[in-house]
């Protein structure tokens, strides 16, 4: 059964205050929860399928030492972020196809390894940069969407009658499959006594939402694929519905899903690259809004800035060129569409980069990436104090194939200037000689009070018995 899962809404006054959401039978009364002794009433936010989705709004004091009980059991938090801190960092929590036929002691031996973690030094925060749920099994399973998938561009079977079909199928088996995800041990733990902030991407949606064709985006079933994907979305991943979006979104009426939070000497700021993504864009004017108000916001301290494509990659526009003149290749165009780095949004990165180095002269910057399969740290030139970037990719999806990455290694080698003055390089992890690590990971940040910030990676080895044997090896990189 989901649930608790804890959502950060910020921190006010001395007291930590979050959303916990829980699923029950509809027909049941909702479960109990409290806080310093008192009953916590609960919200009913949804229902599917004979289960409904109740939301519990309660704050803990930020002391350090904080509980809350759920059906009996007490639920132990840690609240304190006004000095050491401990932030984890996930992505790509699945893959497209078979997933659910992993046994669980390989497809969440990361997160076991993380549960561990916590268990030993305690985190405050998950952060989860995107590709939570992989939809693209269930999106394919159904003949309206299947057909959308198979074809570039509209076609004349999907009609706004395919559409209204489609909807309540998609969505009874969107909300099962979040069910199931989130009922995962490993992932159930930590989700209850972690609280989360999360942004989404493709796959959250379908494989390259935003850089197919903007007729086939903008279709009837295109866009019920959108609006179911994310009613889901909000409703597991950020413990809400539409009309009662939190106060840490940053667009009242949800155009974009951009947040940002505020917690002592620290800003985390996602942008929304998915909602307004078309081809020949990454967000329209109510993203960019929410950014720019982000950023006034911001005066000093240090910013942990979520972006769920890498914001510094390598020279992609070659390959593209490539692979549009390679028959058969074009079905990777959209691949590499969905990144920064693209031709088709050569200004908008630029754009971008602008407004993250103006922030960064203000607070201190450090870019936090997945979705490309593969870790890896980058740094932007800016005098001094370099703007960092590492990714961490695939804390359950499997590591591509090892030339991939020897191929982006060499691509990146010739390093990029979209803004002259501030070159782009792409860096080995300490103690590697190539770009990129093929390997599942996952990223620890650590704050400590009155000294340097740093970074940590921690990886798995690529073979699977290593991962279920839970070898590791923690690399270092003093990035703040």
């Amino acid at each position: 059964m989901f649930g608790p899962v804890l959502h950060l809404r910020g921190l006010r006054a001395g007291q930590l205050r979050l959303r916990a959401t829980a699923a029950r039978d509809a027909s049941a009364p909702a479960r109990a929860l409290s806080a310093d002794g008192e009953a916590v009433p609960a919200r009913f936010l949804f229902e599917c399928d004979g289960l409904a989705v109740d939301a519990y709004d309660f704050a803990l004091p930020a002391d350090g030492s904080a509980a809350y009980v759920f059906d009996d059991e007490t639920i132990p938090v840690a609240t304190d972020f006004e000095g050491d801190l401990r932030i984890a960092y996930v992505s790509c929590n699945g893959q497209e196809h078979g997933d659910r036929k992993r046994p669980l002691e390989q497809r969440d031996a990361l997160w076991r390894r993380l549960c561990r973690e916590h268990e030993a030094r305690p985190f405050q925060l998950l952060l989860h940069g995107g590709d939570q749920l992989y939809a693209d099994e269930i999106v394919e399973a159904r003949p309206a969407s299947r057909r959308w998938l198979k074809h570039k561009r509209r076609t004349n079977e999907d009609t706004e009658a395919a559409a209204m079909a489609l909807e309540g199928e998609l969505r009874r088996a969107l909300f099962r499959r979040y069910l199931e995800l989130f009922d995962q041990p490993d992932i159930a733990w930590i989700a209850a006594r972690v609280p989360s902030l999360a942004m989404w991407d493709d796959h959250d949606i379908c494989d390259g939402w935003g850089s197919l064709n903007a007729g086939k985006l903008d279709s009837p079933v295109g866009r019920t694929v959108f609006h179911v994907a994310r009613e889901q979305f909000l409703l597991f991943q950020m413990g809400a519905v539409d009309g009662d979006l939190p106060d840490i979104c940053l667009d009242a009426d949800g155009e974009t899903l951009s947040w940002q939070v505020r917690l002592p000497g620290l800003h985390v700021v996602a942008p929304d690259l998915r909602s307004e993504r078309r081809p020949d864009r990454v967000m329209g004017e109510p993203g960019w809004r929410a950014l720019e108000t982000a950023g006034r916001s911001v005066s000093d301290g240090h910013v942990i800035l979520l972006s769920s494509v890498p914001a510094l990659g390598p020279r992609l526009s070659w390959l593209e060129a490539v692979l549009h003149l390679c028959p058969g290749m074009q079905k990777y165009e959209d691949d590499l569409r969905d990144q920064w780095q693209s031709r088709a949004h050569r200004s908008e990165w630029r754009r971008f980069l602008e407004w993250m180095l103006e922030l960064h002269r203000r607070a201190a910057v450090t870019v936090l990436s997945g979705e490309i399969h593969l870790a890896t740290r980058a740094t932007m030139d800016d005098g001094d104090r370099p703007v960092n970037q590492l990714v961490a990719s695939g804390i359950a999806h499997p590591p591509p194939p090892r030339g991939w990455a020897r191929g982006l290694g060499l691509l990146a080698r010739f390093g990029e200037a979209p803004l002259p003055e501030h070159p782009i390089r792409l860096r080995p992890l300490p103690g590697r000689r190539t770009i990129y690590a093929d390997q599942r990971n996952y990223l620890v940040l650590e704050r400590h009070d009155g000294g340097p910030s740093r970074l940590s990676l921690l990886e798995t080895l690529r073979d699977e018995a290593s991962v279920i044997g839970g070898e590791q090896e923690s690399l270092l990189v003093e990035a703040l």
